[in-house]
């Protein structure tokens, strides 16, 4: 009987990753009913990464965080043993914004906050998955929300946000330091952009957040004299590392102050859900996301589970609400053949509301390809 493992990500703002794993897979059952489907969800640690963690067993731990604009927050850490998986996305991410976006004054400080809920209740291990910011303050606010105090010149507490930082005058970093005694902390992060200048976090990412180029200067030199006062706190200045300037600076601090690793987040998030085990003895992958595009092929989930599922010799096919990669783009980033909603239905708006109905479509066409022959020949 031939066994399909179903990787994919989650089609964004239609269907969650397991959603679309288990559309895909009542379509190629409805074909080869004998065929043994294994889900495993994944994502690249932005949102949809507590997702991917609960459905690889991880529970679950509710807790309530600050807002990126500073309303109450309920999320959660992901926990199995002394390990969690914290995702900035959905305690301080664009996904949580109650409206608008506030360029100047949104805070990533939910991140710390959950963060430190995973270890206070003791774990000593976190995964930091740091895609979908809302914010560009640094980092400032995950290491206050990890007790560390940032202060102006006359000792008062620095403003939330990144135009706040254009008052900082010092850092002290007894209490996260004490909180973070044996931790290890990696972090998810697929851009190498630095913390500053015409590539850093301002210039880059700050458009997308809503800032205009006004304040894109303010933010720029703010994180500017930010990233010299933790120079002075740390005893190291990482404002140009690459990945440095990734959510908003929020890897900044991570390097900076709490001695993370910086890794893909799509190989972490693999590792997470035992991707590598799961692959044994499977005759076929299926993976995807919303849009197959050139984003897909940097660092995006689809080319991640492509690329280990290559090495170990595994056939990959992929489908998505659209493909705007040929034949050649995608046979080099491993995967054969891209199944797409538009291919069957050009109505987008009935791919958004029925796409888990034409993805089990999609399902069947999959098992009628690549199945079939192969349960003729067991």
């Amino acid at each position: 009987m031939p066994r399909v493992l179903i990787a994919s990500d989650k089609f964004k703002g239609s269907l969650t990753a397991a959603d679309v794993a288990a559309a895909v897979g009542a379509g190629i059952r409805r074909v080869v009913p004998d065929a043994v489907v294994d889900s495993a969800p994944v994502a690249d640690g932005g949102d949809g990464t507590l997702a991917a963690a609960a459905a690889a067993g991880f529970d679950l731990v509710p807790v309530t965080v600050t807002g990126p604009t500073g309303e109450p927050v309920r999320t959660s850490y992901a926990r199995r043993g002394d390990l969690a998986v914290v995702e900035l996305a959905d305690a301080a991410g664009l996904v949580r914004l109650p409206g608008a976006p506030d360029p100047l004054g949104a805070s990533s400080l939910g991140a710390g906050q959950a963060l430190a809920a995973a270890v206070d209740a003791g774990c000593r291990r976190v995964v930091l998955g740091i895609g979908g910011s809302a914010s560009t303050d640094g980092g400032a606010g995950l290491l206050r929300g990890l007790g560390a105090r940032l202060l102006t010149a006359d000792g008062s507490d620095v403003a939330d946000g990144g135009a706040g930082l254009e008052h900082v005058d010092r850092l002290e970093l007894d209490g996260l330091r004490h909180r973070l005694d044996g931790v290890t902390v990696t972090v998810a992060c697929d851009v190498d952009n630095p913390l500053t200048g015409p590539h850093g976090a301002a210039a880059v990412y700050g458009p997308q957040k809503g800032a205009d180029p006004g304040q894109v200067r303010r933010l720029d030199a703010a994180l500017a004299r930010w990233a010299d006062v933790v120079a002075t706190s740390a005893g190291a200045d990482v404002r140009d590392r690459p990945g440095a300037g990734a959510a908003g600076g929020v890897g900044f601090a991570a390097l900076a102050v709490l001695g993370a690793e910086l890794r893909s987040g799509i190989e972490l998030v693999l590792e997470l859900v035992g991707f590598g085990e799961r692959l044994a003895g499977a005759d076929l992958v299926v993976t995807g996301e919303g849009a197959l595009d050139e984003q897909t092929l940097h660092g995006k989930a689809p080319a991640g589970v492509a690329a280990a599922a290559t090495r170990a010799g595994v056939p990959v096919v992929a489908v998505c609400g659209v493909n705007r990669l040929d034949p050649g783009r995608l046979g080099a980033a491993g995967i054969g053949t891209a199944y797409a909603l538009a291919d069957v239905e050009p109505d987008l708006q009935r791919c958004l509301t029925d796409g888990a109905t034409l993805l089990e479509q999609l399902g069947e066409q999959i098992a009628t390809d690549r199945l079939v022959l192969i349960e003729e020949n067991a």
